[in-house]
């Protein structure tokens, strides 16, 4: 079992969770289909203190380091503008750098990129009634990972259906390559792009005005709503086709907290749009599970993963076989070892 704990200015809570054994059944629907849904994966317990800070933010009993208490002041109409989505709060607050690296999240990434993890991105998104959605984007345009290796994890804190703004998922997307926005980009500035052709306005919602809807109708029919409750969790490939709606209820929220994570041996020129030094800036993600030959962060608020736990950190090899994630008899995903066996070159 793994053990997390949060800081408090009074004390340390400790927390158990029974480690998620990713089935070869899951796996192959993570990539057949570019996502997968795993139900129940986050206790409601967890659920409930992130909707509750949210809820202590909105009300302005809680803020964010660096910036003013504005609930105090906004109408409801300036407060749905303020609080759709807020980026990057691990950095600032232990609760987010927790469900960032949350162990019942990190054992389903472990087996669908890993073993080795990389934790890049958080994200919140308060989506209240009336508040928009977002059109058709891919993830891996925005962060870029070489090798192409990124991963969202989106936990849903409130029931998320077609009212209220669900995430609906293109299958058959994940197999596109990633298309570069050309928004801004002068006659100069075109790129060599064999014969991938630029979009505009990826992640508008007029499906006129979004260059990826041309993509997405190559796939007709295969639009698939992800509906889900409190503590499940969609896992999805960064070139995934996907999008939400505006959320059409009167009085119900959808609230997410999103992770985004690439396997910890890639290459990673990003940093949600802040300045790094040098070429990558892995050195500022944290390493979540396993190990990496590339430089990493550890955790700010020292929340339990691979960066600050050896036995987390547990090399690729044993015994000096080199070691991945692979389906066992149970047909469940485990880190194993490779077999040296002879192989005779002339028979294919």
């Amino acid at each position: 079992m793994f053990i997390t704990g949060t800081s408090t200015s009074t004390q340390a809570k400790q927390r158990i969770y029974e480690p998620y054994r990713v089935s070869v059944e899951e796996y192959v629907t993570f990539y057949r289909h570019g996502f997968l849904v795993v139900r129940s994966l986050i206790p409601l317990d967890d659920v409930q203190e992130m909707t509750d800070h949210m809820d202590n933010l909105l009300a302005g009993r809680e803020s964010i380091p660096g910036t003013p208490r504005p609930a105090f002041r906004l109408t409801p109409e300036e407060k749905l503008q303020y609080w759709l989505r807020v980026h990057m709060l691990h950095r600032q607050l232990p609760i987010h750098e927790r469900f960032l690296l949350h162990p019942r999240i990190l054992d389903v990434l472990e087996a669908l990129i890993g073993p080795d993890v990389l934790a890049l991105q958080s994200m919140l998104f308060f989506k209240q009634p009336g508040q928009s959605g977002q059109g058709y984007h891919q993830d891996s345009y925005y962060i870029p990972t070489f090798p192409d290796t990124l991963c969202g994890a989106w936990l849903a804190l409130d029931r998320a259906d077609e009212e209220n703004g669900c995430m609906w998922m293109t299958v058959g997307s994940q197999n596109e390559p990633i298309y570069p926005d050309s928004d801004g980009i002068t006659d100069n500035g075109i790129r060599e792009l064999g014969d991938i052709e630029p979009i505009v306005n990826a992640s508008h919602t007029d499906e006129a005005v979004n260059g990826l809807t041309r993509v997405a109708r190559k796939y007709p029919g295969c639009e698939v709503k992800a509906e889900v409750d409190p503590g499940d969790v969609i896992f999805f490939g960064g070139h995934i086709l996907h999008r939400s709606h505006s959320n059409r209820s009167r009085t119900r929220l959808r609230r997410s907290f999103v992770g985004h994570y690439c396997n910890a041996r890639s290459w990673v020129p990003w940093n949600s749009g802040a300045p790094y030094e040098g070429e990558s800036a892995n050195y500022l993600h944290i390493l979540a599970r396993g190990s990496t030959h590339l430089p990493y962060a550890q955790p700010r608020f020292g929340t339990h993963c691979a960066a600050n736990d050896p036995e987390l950190a547990r090399s690729r090899s044993s015994r000096g076989k080199s070691m991945s994630m692979m389906g066992d008899d149970s047909g469940l995903m485990s880190l194993t070892p490779h077999e040296e066996r002879e192989h005779d070159d002339t028979v294919d």
